[in-house]
């Protein structure tokens, strides 16, 4: 077919690459097309098609100049339009010279990359909710770089679970749930796209470093028997599949762009799949085995072999690129560190946007040696990871067993209220009596619980490490409805029983605690609070004496003295001074102060009290972070 292909990740941070996108790749790679992934300012990729087009012009008129070198002024200037970036390059005195680079900036000013579309299908992956003005801006933006808006496709969570609001605000009808049908793309095609491999070349086309970067990423079985009220899952993949191959999967991968050091699985509910023990003893097949061990593979090997096979050349010559400059920096021997940078600027391969296939090919026989000398891989310890987490309600003995029969870690169990403590309990003593003690565990607050729930559930998650000598890290997450109209476009949604305080207050204890709260009954008390009582006190305090608790609590100083050995000329005791004076309150003023707090707007003008007695208490809550700072 040999179409235009345009793949985009919205601008936005997140841990794991975009799946649906690798498996697009796949399949637009093994019917002839020309696939190219982009994430990152949409405008960016505007300069750089047009910085594309006007250097093919300039080789034409001026074919014994190497204008790739001189891509970042013509970017600069195509971007910003400023003469000043062509200065210090005498070529650019030229007029003709001068006066091409005016047409193309033109070009880029009139959005001729829109008039003139150059893609013949583009496709965006969208992912959260709250993503929602992001997203919607990238999909107005690419949608204009295909030749037929017909040929735009949209997928993803967003668009599968708000597909009607995402039409009304693009024009684009997306995809709901999977790609899961012969022809789902092109009519009569018999390839089935959610059943591809990924591809894993696109990730090199890009600057953005996914946290998530070593590992495999699949499913072995989809959709969950489960249909929980604050879950997208049965609208994403509404019908249960039991088993998904993986093995044909690894080794297309391995052979294709080398093996992983990890294995992440998105399974929304593995145990309760009748292939559970099929699915465990293929993850062993695949080399996931307890005490199984990873060395990485060469990577200037896989390189070079994907540049020769001419697969996906803009990314292998990217790579190639890093590659060279992690030899020039592990290279001891300063005249072979010259001499290969010497080199490579002969031939124009110091950066991506100058260098060539043909000129890294031809360098091969030179750069091999000295990668082998400079790369020493060692042996690592590989895990796996159900990262949705397992259901605790199916956990049993038999099933424990099994699972630690592979490296998994950690085995992640959801605890998503108090209701399920009996239940949750019992689960991780199962796992760790089956030898399983590294484990985590998502909170969802925000939604029907009461603060204090979260509290409970966090407190038994740290007793049981104390108790059974395990290692349990917590990470609570807030709930955020995903088809509210209200809601979907922001992360403002506050439960029943719970207020923006408190969020708030939840907010910066996990700031501090880096999101998780693992093993450490002091570490726990001194974020948290001894009891429930000093957690609902936690979530009443200023926002700022929480931050600066070792400042501004002289109780907690001298609780925890052992471990607060510095001392600053600023510790003072206004958080006792803040109590006193906020317990004080007769329940009338104390009502109506906690109705202010809980708006969790404090600047003049943000609310009205002319109670001088409330006044006094709501000042505490003025101090700002910079105060602390700068006094």
């Amino acid at each position: 077919m040999n179409r235009k292909v345009l793949l985009i990740e919205p601008n936005y941070k997140n841990k794991y690459p975009p799946m649906g996108l690798m498996k697009l790749a796949t399949y637009y790679r093994m019917v002839g097309d020309d696939v190219r992934f982009y994430k990152g300012d949409m405008r960016l990729l505007a300069v750089d098609l047009i910085c594309e087009d006007l250097i093919n012009h300039l080789s034409i008129i001026f074919p014994d100049v190497f204008w790739k070198d001189y891509y970042p002024t013509l970017f600069t200037f195509i971007k910003v339009g400023k003469y000043v970036a062509l200065e210090n390059e005498e070529i650019f005195a030229d007029e003709l010279v001068l006066d091409i680079l005016k047409e193309y900036r033109k070009k880029y000013r009139d959005k001729e990359y829109f008039s003139k579309p150059r893609f013949d299908k583009v496709g965006i992956t969208t992912l959260f909710t709250f993503y929602w003005d992001i997203t919607i801006s990238t999909i107005n933006f690419a949608k204009q770089l295909c030749k037929k808006e017909e040929d735009v496709m949209v997928g993803g969570i967003m668009s599968s679970i708000l597909p009607d609001e995402v039409y009304d605000a693009t024009g684009i009808r997306p995809f709901i749930g999977l790609l899961n049908h012969p022809g789902d793309i092109d009519e009569g095609n018999e390839l089935i796209i959610d059943e591809l491999p990924l591809d894993y070349s696109i990730l090199e086309e890009i600057d953005y470093v996914y946290p998530a970067n070593n590992a495999y990423f699949a499913y072995m079985t989809r959709g969950c028997v489960n249909n929980c009220p604050f879950c997208a899952v049965p609208k994403l993949e509404p019908q249960y599949c039991d088993y998904i191959n993986l093995k044909q999967r690894i080794e297309f991968t391995d052979k294709r762009f080398g093996a992983r050091k990890d294995l992440l699985l998105l399974d929304n509910n593995v145990l309760a799949s009748k292939c559970y023990d099929q699915i465990v003893d293929e993850i062993k097949d695949c080399g996931f085995g307890a005490g199984a061990t990873y060395i990485p593979p060469n990577e200037y090997e896989i390189t070079i072999n994907n540049l020769r096979d001419s697969f996906n050349d803009r990314a292998y010559i990217r790579k190639a690129i890093s590659i060279y400059k992690e030899i020039i920096d592990k290279l001891k021997d300063d005249t072979e560190k010259t001499e290969l940078y010497m080199r490579l600027e002969d031939v124009h391969c110091l950066n991506s946007y100058s260098a060539s296939k043909e000129e890294i090919l031809r360098l091969d026989e030179y750069v091999r040696p000295l990668y082998e000398k400079t790369h020493k891989p060692s042996s690592r310890k590989r895990i796996v990871d159900f990262n949705q987490g397992i259901d605790s309600r199916l956990i049993t003995k038999v099933n424990m067993t099994k699972l630690a029969e592979v490296n998994i870690y950690p085995l992640r169990i959801a605890f998503d209220h108090w209701k399920l403590k009996d239940v949750y309990e019992q689960a991780i003593r199962t796992a760790v009596g089956s030898g399983i003690k590294n484990l985590s565990n998502y909170l969802l607050y925000n939604f029907e619980d009461k603060p204090e729930e979260l509290y409970y559930r966090l407190r038994l998650n740290v007793d049981l490490c104390e108790e059974l000598g395990a290692s349990i890290y917590s990470f609570p997450m807030k709930y955020h409805p995903i088809n509210d109209k209200e809601f979907f476009m922001n992360r403002d949604f506050i439960g029943k029983h719970w207020n923006r305080k408190f969020i708030r207050a939840v907010q910066a204890v996990l700031n501090s605690t880096k999101g998780k709260i693992g093993r450490g009954v002091d570490f726990f008390e001194e974020a948290f609070g001894r009891d429930v009582d000093e957690f609902i006190k936690i979530l009443w305090m200023p926002e700022t004496f929480i931050i600066y608790r070792r400042i501004y609590d002289a109780d907690l100083r001298a609780r925890m003295a052992s471990r607060y050995t510095t001392v600053t000329k600023h510790d003072c005791d206004l958080t006792t001074e803040w109590w006193k004076k906020f317990s004080a309150l007769p329940i009338d003023k104390l009502t109506k102060a906690k109705e202010i707090i809980a708006l969790n707007k404090f600047k003049d003008g943000d609310y009205e009290c002319y109670d001088e007695e409330i006044n006094t208490v709501l000042k505490y809550y003025k101090i700002s972070r910079d105060d602390t700072e700068n006094n």
